[in-house]
């Protein structure tokens, strides 16, 4: 690419990167500023990635940024990037580089690497799990971070509202928290939605990643199938899937088809799968697994009740809260059933169990002899169960069960 376009590009860009808005401060580790590192921050589309770079920004002085993303780059590959640089030096004396949607650029780690060895400081973002392949991890073999960008967590929805967390509530305010709550849970945590509260906004941002990040990179030929297996595991996000169920449910050519189109959706951070705990790895992958959904918001923009779906919505948000703090996650079965449970090294640490309501003494009783079982079997004295507004702390059998109200825990 010629180099003025370039420089062009670097100083319109540099105006609007730099332009005064009002942001949410995003919860990232602070320590990667210090850190002599690569940090990569990657994570679903819109997501808030680039404003996390503006906060990060603040931090340094000399610093240049750069957005792929620019339709004027359509014909950048790597044979441009040494031109890029030549323009970024001509123009700028930055020590700290931020680099926004790079992932496209065929051989951008290897340009990274270099700037590394170097000496300069290093960030660079993009919308899916290439980010961190395996040949990215060899390429840049123990000179990178990661950083997962989810959309908004509660805390940080609460924050853009500007409602304080506190430790004492008045009966004014648990009403505000839970009309935050209600918001949240129906539109979900992209930032921008959380502005607009436009569902067909946030459809449109489903169809993006559908045939921007996954069609169109991975070359999907069948189109329908795969457009047609996302929406059903959307559909039952929290629900355990056979990927020869699905194949056979949605007459899919084969089991592997569905566990690599499964695994294109992860790549772009759409959904997760959980496995079921078993103390056998092999018994472990065999297991069935349940599907979750990267946000609540998208679980409802595509048409489903939010009402009749309230349980498997908290089930959903818990799991991407547990994602955020950086637990490793399954699910447990034995006579009875746990939703999820959570691993420390080697050992299970915590016991968690949501349901929406407590009032009907079958659920009650189901949900916390599921509790009480995974209890025993991993040796916890504690539990956790999640509901949408009741509070107790229960005693059974030596054993301590917190009935945890969902926007406490979400703040907590």
């Amino acid at each position: 690419m010629d180099k003025t376009t370039l420089k062009q590009i670097l100083k319109e860009q540099r105006i609007i990167f730099e332009k005064e808005i009002e942001i949410v401060e995003r919860t990232y580790p602070k320590n990667c500023l210090k850190n002599n590192k690569i940090i990569v921050i990657t994570g679903i589309r819109r997501c808030g990635k680039s404003t996390l770079l503006k906060q990060i920004a603040k931090n340094y002085k000399n610093y240049s940024y750069f957005n792929f993303e620019d339709e004027r780059l359509l014909d950048f590959n790597h044979e441009d990037f040494n031109t890029l640089l030549e323009a970024i030096l001509e123009e700028q004396k930055p020590t700290t580089l931020f680099f926004d949607e790079i992932q496209n650029i065929k051989g951008w780690e290897k340009f990274a690497r270099r700037l590394f060895t170097e000496g300069y400081k290093i960030f660079v973002t993009g919308s899916n799990a290439k980010l961190l392949s395996s040949e990215i991890a060899t390429a840049l073999t123990g000179r990178n971070i990661k950083i997962v960008l989810y959309p908004f967590s509660f805390l940080e929805y609460l924050n853009y509202k500007k409602f304080k967390i506190s430790n004492n509530y008045t009966t004014k305010e648990k009403s505000e928290i839970s009309l935050h709550l209600e918001e949240y849970l129906k539109y979900g945590g992209f930032p921008e939605i959380a502005i607009t509260k436009d569902q067909e906004e946030l459809n449109q941002i489903y169809q993006d990643i559908i045939i921007k990040d996954l069609i169109t990179r991975f070359a999907i030929r069948d189109t329908k199938d795969f457009r047609e297996l996302a929406l059903y595991l959307i559909s039952n996000a929290t629900k355990e899937i056979n990927f020869n169920r699905l194949s056979k449910m949605l007459n899919l050519k084969s089991a592997t088809k569905v566990k690599n189109y499964i695994n294109y959706f992860t790549e772009a951070y759409l959904m997760f799968l959980i496995y079921q705990y078993n103390y056998s790895i092999k018994k472990q992958i065999m297991n069935e697994r349940k599907i979750y959904a990267i946000d609540t918001g998208i679980i409802n923009s595509l048409g489903f009740s939010f009402s009749k779906n309230e349980g498997k919505i908290i089930e959903n948000s818990v799991m991407i809260e547990l994602m955020r703090r950086n637990k490793e996650i399954y699910f447990y079965k034995g006579k009875k059933e746990c939703d999820f449970i959570i691993k420390d090294g080697i050992k299970i640490t915590e016991a968690i169990q949501v349901s929406l309501s407590l009032q009907d003494k079958e659920t009650k009783q189901r949900e916390i002899e599921g509790l009480i079982e995974t209890m025993k079997n991993f040796k916890l004295n504690t539990g956790t169960l999640i509901t949408k507004y009741y509070e107790e702390k229960i005693n059974i059998k030596n054993k301590i069960i917190n009935i945890v109200p969902l926007w406490k825990w979400l703040t907590n």
